[in-house]
């Protein structure tokens, strides 16, 4: 027995998840042997699924105190420095939960694949062993109804023709029991049509959870990469209806990353289980349908095993040989004396060639080594890639939770700094002239006649145009020239990058209150390099 286990040796993956606590819900400790009906280890299972719900629930109330930590602890959002380190910590974030996320659909595709891999072996492997079951219980049907059948209907013509050769009449006796012989083999043999259909359910149910598994995995993976993508264009556009969205698919993201955590865990554990001794559940799952001799010798396959079925292959061979005898002498010898005979002779001839065919075929499937192939095919299908399978798309659930919960935490952050860069906008005065919408308003002015511009008191000079600078059109730039402008000055609207000459309107005085912050030391100096004789024409327009 041991030196059969040499074929299959559990990996070691599978004794480190074989080791996990099995505790049922009442948190009563269960052995490790895997006994999927009964609820005890069901329970077990179900427990390992409710340890992830409870990371989950922890998950969900460590984002909670942040965010409430977030809204409640505001900081001084006029600081300059804290404004840049609060941009820095939502970039890098961003950045982190971006890396994270991809490593994780790639490890969660990877997984993905390997699990499916081996559940595809197993189900090839169960198909392969039933048809090789179909091809036994299809060739023992066959030789027993030849038998029952068409050679009991040609001896019983025979001895009607034979009915005055009582030597030739016991030879047709000595054959029916040779042939009664045969049928009570080949009824000795295990019925393998309840096995047969049994490993069919199980490869058709198998196969069919698979592929929604499956389809759904390959479903999350798409959906965490495009949410993840979503949010840093979000980030990037800094648009807030599009963070809140990918905020609320983030969370529902979170939850179904923890919960396939717990399903994965529990798969995991559970085919663990019966990796480690696939052998004892097999025998004791097929102890009502097949005897132990002939499931052991399907496990193990060692040639120091004697194969269960030799001395019934043996008495076929041996009644099929004597049979053959005896046709043979009957064709030799009576045939000439009952002509009539040799077409039925014939008949059972070819019958008997057919069940030796039959014999070689049916000696070569009862064969150990195919069904012990098929066997050691599905354990390694699923406690090889299966099982590994499990345990990527166990590190993708774990790296998606973390991704996430990372862009939950950098979300709320932007979302924020969005708010304050409206409010600063919405803080400048409409009364200053550098203001876009004071300088649409002004200009609808002037065209009124109601407002002294720049332009109409410059073109009044005459010769002394030289003086000052070239006269300029009224500005009615929309607000985007004025945004792109003032964020050469880090996105900060209190600053704006435009000359204050030519710009169609006088500016306040640099040196009045409330205008002496909202201009850039570069417009100030532009302002001091004009020459006293310019100041001097334009009067009291520069003044405050």
């Amino acid at each position: 027995m041991s030196s059969a286990r040499v074929d299959y040796i559990a990996p070691w993956w599978t004794y480190w998840l074989h080791q996990f606590p099995h505790v049922n819900l009442r948190f009563q400790p269960l052995d490790h042997t895997f006994k999927p009906q009964e609820e005890n280890y069901q329970q077990s299972l179900i427990f390992l699924g409710c340890v992830a719900a409870a990371g989950l629930g922890v998950n969900l109330l460590c984002l909670a105190i942040y965010l409430s930590c977030l809204c409640c602890c505001r900081k001084d959002e006029e600081e300059e420095e804290s404004k840049k380190s609060n941009s820095c910590c939502v970039t890098w974030a961003a950045v982190a939960a971006g890396l994270i996320c991809c490593v994780a659909v790639g490890v969660g595709f990877y997984g993905n694949s390997e699990t499916n891999d081996g559940v595809y072996q197993l189900t090839y492997s169960l198909y392969n062993a039933n048809h090789t079951l179909a091809g036994v219980d299809s060739l023992v049907t066959g030789t027993m109804g030849g038998m029952q059948s068409g050679l009991n209907e040609h001896l019983s013509r025979l001895g009607e023709i034979f009915a005055a050769r009582g030597d030739f009449v016991q030879t047709l006796q000595f054959m029916q029991q040779m042939s009664d012989n045969i049928i009570k083999q080949l009824l000795g043999l295990p019925d393998w049509e309840k096995a047969k259909v049994d490993l069919t359910a199980i490869a058709d149910q198998t196969a069919y959870v698979e592929y929604y598994r499956w389809l759904t995995y390959l479903l999350i993976l798409i959906l965490d990469l495009v949410i993840c993508l979503a949010a840093c264009l979000g980030l990037a556009k800094q648009s807030r209806w599009l963070l809140t969205t990918m905020m609320v698919f983030g969370v529902l993201t979170l939850i179904l990353s923890w919960a396939s955590l717990g399903a994965d865990v529990a798969t995991a554990v559970g085919t663990s289980d019966f990796c480690v001794a696939p052998d004892k559940f097999l025998m004791n799952q097929t102890k009502d349908v097949i005897s132990s001799d002939i499931v052991h010798y399907y496990l193990y396959c060692s040639q120091t095993l004697p194969n269960p079925f030799q001395q019934s292959l043996t008495v076929f061979q041996r009644s099929l040989t004597t049979m053959q005898i005896q046709i043979q002498g009957l064709l030799q010898f009576a045939v000439p004396l009952f002509p009539t005979a040799e077409r039925d002779l014939l008949s059972i001839q070819h019958l008997l060639n057919n069940s030796e065919a039959s014999l070689h075929q049916l000696t070569a499937l009862l064969d150990c080594r195919g069904l012990n192939k098929d066997y050691l095919d599905a354990l390694i299908g699923v406690c090889y890639d299966g099982v590994e399978g499990l345990l990527y798309l166990c590190l993708f659930s774990l790296l998606a939770a973390c991704a996430f919960s990372v862009m939950l935490c950098a979300i709320p952050r932007a979302w924020r700094q969005i708010a304050n860069r409206d409010r600063d906008y919405d803080d400048i005065d409409d009364g200053d002239p550098f203001n876009p919408q004071s300088r649409r308003i002004t200009s609808h002015h002037s065209h009124q006649g109601n407002m002294h511009s720049f332009c109409s008191y410059s073109s009044s000079m005459g010769s002394q145009t030289s003086l000052h600078p070239p006269t300029q059109a009224v500005s009615n730039a929309p607000l985007s020239e004025y945004m792109n402008q003032s964020a050469l000055f880090g996105g900060n609207p209190r600053y704006e990058n435009v000359p204050l000459i030519g710009r169609g309107s006088p500016p306040p005085s640099l040196y009045s209150q409330p205008y002496i912050n909202r201009y850039s030391p570069t417009m100030r100096a532009t302002y001091l390099s004009m020459t006293e004789d310019q100041i001097r024409h334009f009067g009291e327009d520069f003044r405050a």
